[in-house]
């Protein structure tokens, strides 16, 4: 609303790509955010979309700068969790398990704050404190048999912790439960689990092509020995044949 309403409207184009492709091509909403920082640097949104698409591609630097800039303009600590995985990314563990224990963190709505426990859990594991880890996975929202936005993700990071600390069984029911929760597929929580039951799924399109082909060749071998006992023939009765 404080821009002049031709350059609002190429900003809002812009951040509507942004969002339109930060899932299925990061590169793409990483151009478009760059085009809609040069037109409006200074409004926060457009921060927070610029950090966003830095963060998909990687640009970790690049995201907490931007993020840092938005929760300046706004003094909002939705941001805190993506800010502290942003240290992760950038190799700071330390510096993401210090931002669990900030002030801001109480301030953050309860998927803020399972977000938060997400990102310090993973900073655990980055400092190879496995146990750690999953005791500070352990918590009411695990425990809880209701289903939110982010139980998916809860119960998946919580199994994934168990596995790795080679709590085979425990992780295949916490997979199960992640499983149980995951309505829109948002985690591998299937695959994790036929993987370690052994289980292994064939492309059956992959498998009709080599059908397929295992045809042709033996139909080609056929045409080849048909071929060959006819020039057999010729060569005994006729000789060689000439143009």
């Amino acid at each position: 609303m404080s821009l002049p309403k031709t350059l609002a409207e190429d900003v809002a184009r812009n951040l509507v790509m942004v969002a339109r492709y930060i899932d299925e091509d990061p590169d793409q909403a990483y151009a478009y955010s760059r085009i809609a920082l040069r037109l409006a640097s200074r409004v926060a949104a457009v921060r927070e979309a610029a950090g966003f698409a830095a963060y998909a591609t990687q640009k970790y630097a690049e995201a907490l700068a931007e993020f840092r800039a938005a929760r300046r303009m706004t003094g909002s600590v939705e941001l805190w969790p993506v800010m502290a995985d942003c240290e992760r990314g950038l190799g700071r563990p330390e510096r993401a398990l210090a931002m669990a224990g900030e002030p801001e963190v109480q301030k953050l709505d309860k998927a803020g704050q399972v977000e938060m426990r997400l990102v310090a859990a993973g900073a655990r594991r980055d400092m190879g404190q496995l146990d750690a880890a999953i005791v500070t996975l352990q918590s009411s929202e695990l425990a809880s048999s209701a289903v939110h936005a982010w139980t998916p993700r809860l119960r998946y990071a919580y199994a994934d912790a168990l596995l790795a600390a080679g709590r085979e069984d425990e992780a295949r029911e916490w997979f199960g439960k992640a499983l149980e929760a995951d309505k829109d597929g948002a985690t591998d929580a299937s695959d994790r689990l036929a993987e370690l039951d052994g289980v292994e799924f064939v492309d059956a399109l992959d498998d009709e092509d080599d059908e397929g082909d295992d045809t042709g060749t033996a139909g080609a071998s056929a045409v080849s020995a048909a071929d060959d006992d006819a020039s057999e023939d010729g060569d005994e009765h006729d000789g060689p044949a000439t143009a």
